[in-house]
Protein backbone atom coordinates (compact mmCIF):
# COMPACT_ATOMS: atom_id res chain seq x y z
CA UNK A 1 0.00 0.00 0.00
CA UNK A 2 1.55 3.53 -0.90
CA UNK A 3 2.37 5.96 1.48
CA UNK A 4 0.73 9.31 0.43
CA UNK A 5 1.53 12.87 1.72
CA UNK A 6 0.51 16.48 0.81
CA UNK A 7 2.39 19.56 0.62
CA UNK A 8 2.98 20.28 4.24
CA UNK A 9 3.21 16.52 5.18
CA UNK A 10 6.49 16.58 2.46
CA UNK A 11 7.60 19.62 4.23
CA UNK A 12 7.53 18.18 7.40
CA UNK A 13 9.66 15.05 6.39
CA UNK A 14 12.37 16.49 4.88
CA UNK A 15 12.98 17.98 8.09
CA UNK A 16 13.08 15.03 9.94
CA UNK A 17 14.72 12.95 7.32
CA UNK A 18 18.34 12.06 7.90
CA UNK A 19 20.18 13.44 4.34
CA UNK A 20 21.77 10.11 4.16
CA UNK A 21 18.68 8.33 3.07
CA UNK A 22 17.38 9.11 -0.28
CA UNK A 23 13.71 10.48 -0.90
CA UNK A 24 12.06 9.33 -4.36
CA UNK A 25 8.55 11.60 -4.65
CA UNK A 26 5.91 9.33 -6.81
CA UNK A 27 3.24 12.05 -8.63
CA UNK A 28 2.26 13.46 -12.12
CA UNK A 29 3.75 16.26 -13.86
CA UNK A 30 2.73 19.97 -12.78
CA UNK A 31 2.20 19.32 -9.34
CA UNK A 32 4.98 21.54 -7.69
CA UNK A 33 7.52 18.99 -6.61
CA UNK A 34 10.31 20.55 -7.54
CA UNK A 35 9.06 23.95 -6.91
CA UNK A 36 8.34 22.80 -3.50
CA UNK A 37 11.82 21.52 -2.98
CA UNK A 38 13.97 24.63 -3.93
CA UNK A 39 11.84 26.75 -2.25
CA UNK A 40 12.12 24.75 0.77
CA UNK A 41 15.84 23.80 0.87
CA UNK A 42 16.83 27.60 -0.37
CA UNK A 43 14.80 29.06 2.69
CA UNK A 44 17.43 26.75 4.57
CA UNK A 45 20.17 28.53 2.61
CA UNK A 46 20.92 24.93 0.85
CA UNK A 47 21.99 24.76 -2.60
CA UNK A 48 19.75 22.80 -4.86
CA UNK A 49 21.25 21.26 -8.07
CA UNK A 50 18.19 20.16 -10.56
CA UNK A 51 18.76 17.52 -13.28
CA UNK A 52 16.12 16.42 -15.63
CA UNK A 53 17.35 12.58 -16.47
CA UNK A 54 14.94 12.51 -18.61
CA UNK A 55 17.04 14.68 -21.13
CA UNK A 56 20.62 12.96 -20.59
CA UNK A 57 21.54 10.70 -23.75
CA UNK A 58 24.85 9.47 -22.14
CA UNK A 59 26.20 8.79 -19.04
CA UNK A 60 28.73 11.37 -19.38
CA UNK A 61 25.94 14.41 -19.19
CA UNK A 62 26.17 13.40 -15.99
CA UNK A 63 29.90 11.78 -14.67
CA UNK A 64 31.64 14.42 -16.46
CA UNK A 65 33.90 13.64 -19.25
CA UNK A 66 36.51 10.83 -19.72
CA UNK A 67 40.47 12.96 -19.29
CA UNK A 68 44.27 11.02 -19.54
CA UNK A 69 45.44 12.43 -16.34
CA UNK A 70 48.97 13.22 -16.79
CA UNK A 71 50.61 12.52 -13.32
CA UNK A 72 49.01 9.17 -13.27
CA UNK A 73 48.85 8.11 -16.98
CA UNK A 74 45.24 6.70 -15.26
CA UNK A 75 41.91 8.37 -17.02
CA UNK A 76 40.05 10.39 -14.71
CA UNK A 77 36.62 12.48 -15.91
CA UNK A 78 36.58 16.50 -15.55
CA UNK A 79 33.80 17.00 -13.03
CA UNK A 80 30.36 17.98 -14.62
CA UNK A 81 29.18 21.66 -14.37
CA UNK A 82 26.71 21.28 -11.54
CA UNK A 83 29.26 19.28 -9.27
CA UNK A 84 30.11 21.12 -5.92
CA UNK A 85 33.74 21.89 -5.84
CA UNK A 86 33.88 23.98 -2.69
CA UNK A 87 33.28 21.04 -0.64
CA UNK A 88 29.87 22.62 0.59
CA UNK A 89 26.93 20.28 0.99
CA UNK A 90 23.89 19.81 -1.68
CA UNK A 91 20.26 19.09 -2.37
CA UNK A 92 20.57 17.03 -5.52
CA UNK A 93 17.50 16.71 -6.95
CA UNK A 94 17.30 14.38 -9.82
CA UNK A 95 13.70 14.93 -12.21
CA UNK A 96 12.53 12.55 -14.47
CA UNK A 97 14.49 9.49 -13.01
CA UNK A 98 12.13 7.03 -14.51
CA UNK A 99 12.44 8.83 -18.08
CA UNK A 100 15.96 8.36 -18.07
CA UNK A 101 17.91 5.74 -20.14
CA UNK A 102 18.98 2.13 -18.84
CA UNK A 103 22.89 3.30 -18.93
CA UNK A 104 21.90 6.76 -16.72
CA UNK A 105 20.27 4.91 -14.13
CA UNK A 106 23.15 2.61 -13.73
CA UNK A 107 25.29 5.65 -12.82
CA UNK A 108 22.70 6.61 -10.57
CA UNK A 109 22.76 3.21 -8.77
CA UNK A 110 26.45 4.09 -7.11
CA UNK A 111 25.17 7.50 -6.68
CA UNK A 112 22.51 6.55 -4.67
CA UNK A 113 24.23 4.28 -2.48
CA UNK A 114 27.78 5.35 -1.68
CA UNK A 115 26.78 8.90 -2.78
CA UNK A 116 30.08 8.95 -5.64
CA UNK A 117 30.06 9.74 -9.27
CA UNK A 118 33.24 8.13 -11.00
CA UNK A 119 35.19 7.86 -7.72
CA UNK A 120 34.38 11.54 -6.68
CA UNK A 121 32.37 11.89 -3.75
CA UNK A 122 29.67 14.59 -2.85
CA UNK A 123 30.23 16.52 -0.36
CA UNK A 124 29.11 15.42 3.27
CA UNK A 125 25.63 16.16 4.33
CA UNK A 126 24.53 16.23 0.66
CA UNK A 127 20.81 15.09 0.20
CA UNK A 128 19.46 12.65 -2.92
CA UNK A 129 15.90 13.56 -3.73
CA UNK A 130 14.56 12.09 -6.70
CA UNK A 131 11.16 12.27 -8.64
CA UNK A 132 9.02 9.90 -11.01
CA UNK A 133 5.69 10.10 -12.87
CA UNK A 134 3.25 7.64 -12.73
CA UNK A 135 0.49 6.34 -15.13
CA UNK A 136 -0.29 4.96 -18.32
CA UNK A 137 -0.16 8.44 -19.92
CA UNK A 138 3.70 8.58 -19.95
CA UNK A 139 6.92 6.76 -21.75
CA UNK A 140 8.10 5.38 -18.36
CA UNK A 141 11.63 2.97 -18.06
CA UNK A 142 11.05 0.22 -15.68
CA UNK A 143 13.52 0.75 -12.68
CA UNK A 144 15.77 -1.59 -11.80
CA UNK A 145 14.18 -2.87 -7.82
CA UNK A 146 17.49 -2.37 -6.61
CA UNK A 147 18.07 1.31 -7.34
CA UNK A 148 14.36 1.58 -5.77
CA UNK A 149 15.33 -0.16 -2.89
CA UNK A 150 17.59 2.89 -2.09
CA UNK A 151 14.87 5.44 -1.97
CA UNK A 152 12.34 5.95 0.92
CA UNK A 153 9.09 6.54 -1.47
CA UNK A 154 6.42 8.60 -1.13
CA UNK A 155 3.25 9.10 -3.62
CA UNK A 156 2.87 13.09 -3.72
CA UNK A 157 -0.74 14.62 -3.25
CA UNK A 158 -0.73 18.03 -2.92
CA UNK A 159 -4.08 19.27 -1.46
CA UNK A 160 -6.35 21.73 -3.77
CA UNK A 161 -6.65 23.72 -0.54
CA UNK A 162 -2.92 24.18 -0.67
CA UNK A 163 -2.71 25.23 -4.20
CA UNK A 164 -5.28 27.64 -3.57
CA UNK A 165 -3.07 29.05 -0.49
CA UNK A 166 -0.44 29.31 -2.88
CA UNK A 167 -1.91 30.79 -5.71
CA UNK A 168 -3.38 33.10 -3.49
CA UNK A 169 0.05 34.21 -1.74
CA UNK A 170 1.69 34.56 -5.36
CA UNK A 171 -1.46 36.61 -6.86
CA UNK A 172 -2.91 34.84 -9.43
CA UNK A 173 -5.88 35.71 -11.36
CA UNK A 174 -8.91 35.72 -9.26
CA UNK A 175 -11.01 34.42 -12.14
CA UNK A 176 -8.59 31.22 -12.13
CA UNK A 177 -8.73 30.64 -8.06
CA UNK A 178 -12.39 31.15 -8.24
CA UNK A 179 -12.89 28.59 -10.73
CA UNK A 180 -10.54 26.12 -9.67
CA UNK A 181 -12.14 26.76 -5.60
CA UNK A 182 -15.75 25.64 -7.57
CA UNK A 183 -14.63 23.25 -10.26
CA UNK A 184 -11.65 21.56 -7.58
CA UNK A 185 -11.94 18.39 -10.64
CA UNK A 186 -10.19 21.01 -13.12
CA UNK A 187 -7.19 21.38 -11.34
CA UNK A 188 -4.83 18.71 -12.44
CA UNK A 189 -7.59 17.45 -14.88
CA UNK A 190 -8.09 14.24 -13.80
CA UNK A 191 -11.45 13.74 -14.67
CA UNK A 192 -10.17 14.71 -18.49
CA UNK A 193 -7.67 12.45 -18.51
CA UNK A 194 -9.74 9.25 -18.17
CA UNK A 195 -11.43 10.29 -21.36
CA UNK A 196 -8.33 11.89 -23.33
CA UNK A 197 -6.86 10.19 -26.28
CA UNK A 198 -3.01 11.55 -25.41
CA UNK A 199 -3.25 13.63 -27.68
CA UNK A 200 -5.48 16.59 -26.35
CA UNK A 201 -4.01 19.10 -23.89
CA UNK A 202 -5.32 18.94 -19.94
CA UNK A 203 -4.76 21.07 -17.39
CA UNK A 204 -2.00 21.11 -14.89
CA UNK A 205 -1.26 23.60 -11.58
CA UNK A 206 1.81 24.74 -13.84
CA UNK A 207 -0.90 25.70 -16.85
CA UNK A 208 -3.27 27.28 -14.41
CA UNK A 209 -0.55 29.86 -13.26
CA UNK A 210 -0.16 30.39 -17.04
CA UNK A 211 -3.49 31.03 -17.62
CA UNK A 212 -3.58 33.38 -14.97
CA UNK A 213 -0.35 35.20 -16.59
CA UNK A 214 -2.40 35.39 -19.65
CA UNK A 215 -5.73 36.64 -18.16
CA UNK A 216 -3.35 39.48 -15.96
CA UNK A 217 -3.96 42.21 -18.35
CA UNK A 218 -7.42 41.08 -20.30
CA UNK A 219 -10.33 42.53 -18.64
CA UNK A 220 -12.91 41.90 -21.68
CA UNK A 221 -12.35 38.15 -22.83
CA UNK A 222 -12.34 37.49 -26.66
CA UNK A 223 -12.06 34.91 -29.14
CA UNK A 224 -8.41 34.93 -29.28
CA UNK A 225 -8.31 35.24 -25.20
CA UNK A 226 -10.37 31.67 -25.46
CA UNK A 227 -8.60 30.17 -27.97
CA UNK A 228 -5.04 31.07 -26.12
CA UNK A 229 -6.45 29.52 -22.89
CA UNK A 230 -7.80 25.92 -24.51
CA UNK A 231 -3.86 25.98 -26.10
CA UNK A 232 -2.80 25.97 -22.43
CA UNK A 233 -5.27 23.72 -20.36
CA UNK A 234 -7.05 22.21 -23.33
CA UNK A 235 -10.53 22.46 -24.95
CA UNK A 236 -12.91 20.88 -22.36
CA UNK A 237 -11.35 22.82 -19.40
CA UNK A 238 -11.24 26.19 -21.18
CA UNK A 239 -15.03 26.23 -22.02
CA UNK A 240 -15.73 25.13 -18.42
CA UNK A 241 -13.59 27.66 -17.28
CA UNK A 242 -15.49 30.27 -19.46
CA UNK A 243 -18.90 29.17 -19.24
CA UNK A 244 -18.24 29.58 -15.39
CA UNK A 245 -18.01 33.23 -16.34
CA UNK A 246 -21.18 33.54 -17.59
CA UNK A 247 -22.95 31.53 -15.28
CA UNK A 248 -21.87 33.79 -12.27
CA UNK A 249 -19.02 36.06 -11.53
CA UNK A 250 -17.01 34.35 -8.49
CA UNK A 251 -16.58 36.75 -5.70
CA UNK A 252 -13.48 36.89 -3.60
CA UNK A 253 -12.60 37.27 -0.10
CA UNK A 254 -10.89 40.53 -0.65
CA UNK A 255 -14.08 41.79 -2.29
CA UNK A 256 -16.05 40.65 0.55
CA UNK A 257 -13.77 42.34 3.10
CA UNK A 258 -13.04 45.48 1.41
CA UNK A 259 -16.51 46.23 0.29
CA UNK A 260 -19.23 43.89 1.36
CA UNK A 261 -22.14 46.14 0.40
CA UNK A 262 -20.71 46.32 -2.92
CA UNK A 263 -21.39 42.93 -3.47
CA UNK A 264 -23.99 42.05 -1.37
CA UNK A 265 -26.56 41.51 -4.16
CA UNK A 266 -24.49 39.17 -6.38
CA UNK A 267 -23.86 37.20 -3.21
CA UNK A 268 -27.58 36.77 -2.92
CA UNK A 269 -27.70 34.77 -6.02
CA UNK A 270 -25.47 32.03 -4.45
CA UNK A 271 -26.54 28.76 -3.26
CA UNK A 272 -25.47 27.72 0.09
CA UNK A 273 -22.01 25.64 -1.91
CA UNK A 274 -21.51 28.67 -3.41
CA UNK A 275 -21.20 30.43 0.11
CA UNK A 276 -19.44 27.11 1.38
CA UNK A 277 -16.61 27.92 -1.11
CA UNK A 278 -16.67 31.84 -0.38
CA UNK A 279 -16.48 31.12 3.43
CA UNK A 280 -13.89 29.18 3.02
CA UNK A 281 -11.83 31.37 0.72
CA UNK A 282 -12.30 34.01 3.41
CA UNK A 283 -10.94 31.61 6.01
CA UNK A 284 -7.55 31.06 3.72
CA UNK A 285 -7.28 34.94 3.25
CA UNK A 286 -7.39 35.40 6.76
CA UNK A 287 -5.43 32.90 8.24
CA UNK A 288 -2.37 34.39 5.67
CA UNK A 289 -3.12 38.07 6.79
CA UNK A 290 -0.57 39.46 9.27
CA UNK A 291 -1.62 40.95 12.42
CA UNK A 292 -0.98 44.79 12.04
CA UNK A 293 -3.25 44.54 8.36
CA UNK A 294 -6.31 43.64 10.26
CA UNK A 295 -8.31 46.96 9.74
CA UNK A 296 -11.38 48.50 10.80
CA UNK A 297 -12.27 48.29 6.89
CA UNK A 298 -11.94 44.54 7.19
CA UNK A 299 -13.61 44.48 10.54
CA UNK A 300 -16.67 46.25 10.00
CA UNK A 301 -17.03 44.04 6.60
CA UNK A 302 -16.59 40.96 8.20
CA UNK A 303 -19.04 41.62 10.64
CA UNK A 304 -21.78 42.67 8.06
CA UNK A 305 -21.11 39.29 6.60
CA UNK A 306 -21.44 37.46 9.33
CA UNK A 307 -25.01 39.43 10.23
CA UNK A 308 -26.05 39.00 6.34
CA UNK A 309 -25.64 34.95 6.77
CA UNK A 310 -27.41 34.74 9.85
CA UNK A 311 -30.52 35.40 7.98
CA UNK A 312 -32.95 32.07 8.05
CA UNK A 313 -32.08 31.71 4.03
CA UNK A 314 -28.12 31.48 4.43
CA UNK A 315 -28.15 29.90 7.78
CA UNK A 316 -26.87 26.65 6.86
CA UNK A 317 -24.06 28.65 5.23
CA UNK A 318 -23.49 30.39 8.34
CA UNK A 319 -23.23 26.83 10.28
CA UNK A 320 -20.44 25.98 7.88
CA UNK A 321 -18.89 29.26 8.82
CA UNK A 322 -18.49 27.55 12.36
CA UNK A 323 -17.17 24.40 10.98
CA UNK A 324 -14.60 26.26 9.79
CA UNK A 325 -13.58 27.56 13.31
CA UNK A 326 -13.39 24.38 14.38
CA UNK A 327 -10.52 23.53 11.70
CA UNK A 328 -6.96 23.60 12.96
CA UNK A 329 -6.04 24.37 9.49
CA UNK A 330 -7.20 27.90 10.16
CA UNK A 331 -5.76 28.23 13.43
CA UNK A 332 -4.19 32.10 12.71
CA UNK A 333 -7.45 32.85 11.50
CA UNK A 334 -9.83 32.17 14.28
CA UNK A 335 -7.18 34.01 16.64
CA UNK A 336 -7.52 37.28 14.47
CA UNK A 337 -11.02 37.10 14.52
CA UNK A 338 -11.03 36.62 18.45
CA UNK A 339 -8.13 39.47 19.10
CA UNK A 340 -8.96 41.66 16.23
CA UNK A 341 -12.70 41.34 15.85
CA UNK A 342 -14.25 40.15 19.33
CA UNK A 343 -17.74 41.22 18.22
CA UNK A 344 -17.36 39.44 15.18
CA UNK A 345 -16.50 36.35 17.51
CA UNK A 346 -19.25 37.15 19.86
CA UNK A 347 -21.81 37.48 16.93
CA UNK A 348 -20.35 33.53 15.86
CA UNK A 349 -20.99 32.37 19.03
CA UNK A 350 -24.58 33.49 19.98
CA UNK A 351 -25.31 31.89 16.60
CA UNK A 352 -24.01 28.49 17.76
CA UNK A 353 -26.50 28.95 21.02
CA UNK A 354 -29.07 29.48 18.96
CA UNK A 355 -28.82 26.33 17.47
Amino acid sequence: MSVSINTQELKQLLSVTPFWQNIMLVGKHGIGKSQILENHFRSLNQKVVSLFLGQMSDPGDLIGIPCKNEKTGKTDFMPPYWFPLDNEPIVLFLDELNRARPEILQTIMDLALNRKLAGRSLPQGSRIISAVNEGEEYQLTDLDPALVSRFNIYHFKPTVEEWLIWAQDKGLDSRVTGFIDNNRDYLDGDMLRVLDSGLEKTPDRRAWERVSALLENIETVNDTAKKAVAGIVGAKAAARFFESFSERRVLSAKEVLQDFESVKQLASQYRIAELSVLNESIFRYLDRLPDGEFSDTLRSNLSAYIRWMTESDRREAMAQFCNLMENVRYAHANLLMMQQAPEVYQSINQFILSL
